[in-house]
């Protein structure tokens, strides 16, 4: 008995061994077939535009499923060491690849191809099916020209230094507010003395600096004026930035046709003014209270200027206790017009004074708040 169940189960063991034995062989992909060969392609990565990948299948002599991954190298490469290797949709198992034109910047970058340039990227398929990976009989290139932006845009930004508010402890860097993707800015004070941006808080991070009206990878800024504020705005997409001094913060009270009082920087992104008396004035309806602000600004080279911030409405009413915060929020409006987009003060308000503080800060939406005393 104990001779039949050894041999029974030598028969089982040889049987299982047989029927799981991996059959790798493949038949490589045997056509790319898009985009065309040389295909121009102007990228656009700060757009939703991508491109498609496509090749015929692999064969697998077993019929079961093939990986896929795109290599991607530099025109005269061999795919030996690949700038860059992407799996294809659905995992790795569709024969096609779209790729984003922020990931075709990226591939453009490690490539070699500087910014505003035009050059040639090889790209092939790889086919697995185990550990036999089959390159296809033929490569092919696509044409890319790249805009004049950062290929890695950065998560977050961060500004630091002597000059800062922050001072030069990276810890303690000041966080920039993300605007619009790849868009980061900051309202602070600089004072004399040197600063520059990174990517983040800790370690040895990327930095960044202004260099005119463009942001580059590394350098540092300086500050020799005495302390001003700034308005300080990195568009990583286009490597633009902008230098804007806010000179002051007015509060325009409509029903006068005028400015009341200028509000004072406080630091840390905020403008503040204490009891300050506010009365509204009177007409033949009843007490106007209408009221929106303007920030007198320079360029770098010194040209002054406006703009103004009111509120996402074109009329209100009054504030009560039940008001949604976003009533208080800060909007850019276009132009001076006496009336359009103001505030209201809350009822309150009247004859009494107040403080106003404006908050350009980082850490939430631009907004405003009226305190009654």
């Amino acid at each position: 008995m104990q001779k039949y169940f050894m041999i029974l189960l030598s028969v089982i063991l040889f049987s299982c061994k047989k029927d799981y034995t991996l059959n790798t062989n493949i038949q490589p992909v045997a056509k790319l077939t898009a985009p065309l060969d040389n295909k121009y392609v102007k990228l656009q990565p700060a757009t939703s535009a991508t491109l498609s990948f496509e090749w015929d299948q692999a064969r697998a002599e077993d019929g079961s499923l093939v990986i896929y991954e795109v290599a991607f190298d530099k025109e005269n490469g061999d795919f030996s060491n690949p700038v860059a290797k992407y799996a294809s949709d659905g995992g790795g198992v569709q024969n096609k690849l779209t790729l984003s034109h922020k990931d075709l910047n990226s591939i453009a970058n490690k490539a070699g191809i500087p910014s505003l340039a035009t050059g040639k990227l090889k790209w092939t398929v790889l086919a697995a099916k185990g550990y036999n990976i089959q390159k296809a009989t033929e490569a092919k290139t696509i044409e890319v020209e790249r805009p004049n932006g950062f290929a890695e845009i950065p998560t977050d930004v961060f500004l630091t230094g002597d000059a800062t508010e922050a001072g030069a402890d990276l810890s303690k860097a000041l966080k920039l507010k993300s605007t619009a993707p790849g868009v980061y800015e900051i309202y602070t004070s600089l004072k004399n003395g040197k600063y520059h941006f990174t990517n983040r808080n800790t370690g040895t991070p990327v930095t960044y600096s202004i260099a005119g009206t463009a942001v580059k990878e590394g350098g540092e800024d300086e500050q020799t004026a005495s302390t001003k504020v700034y308005r300080l705005r990195l568009d990583f997409n286009n490597a633009a930035a902008s230098v804007t001094e806010v000179t002051t913060i007015g509060l325009w009270f409509a029903p006068l046709n005028k400015f009341l009082f200028e509000i004072s920087y406080a630091g840390n992104g905020t403008w503040s003014i204490k009891n300050q008396l506010i009365t509204f004035k009177q007409e033949s309806w009843g007490r106007d209270e209408r009221y929106k602000f303007r920030l007198a600004v320079k360029d770098s080279d010194g040209n002054a200027g406006e703009e103004w911030f009111g509120s996402s409405n074109a009329d209100n009413s009054r504030p009560t206790a039940t008001t949604p915060l976003s009533f208080w929020e800060l909007k850019p409006i276009a132009g001076n017009d006496q009336w359009g987009y103001c505030y209201k003060f809350a009822s309150e308000a009247d004859n009494k004074n107040c403080d106003i503080n404006v908050y350009f800060t980082t850490d939430k939406n631009y907004t405003h708040e009226i305190i009654v005393k």
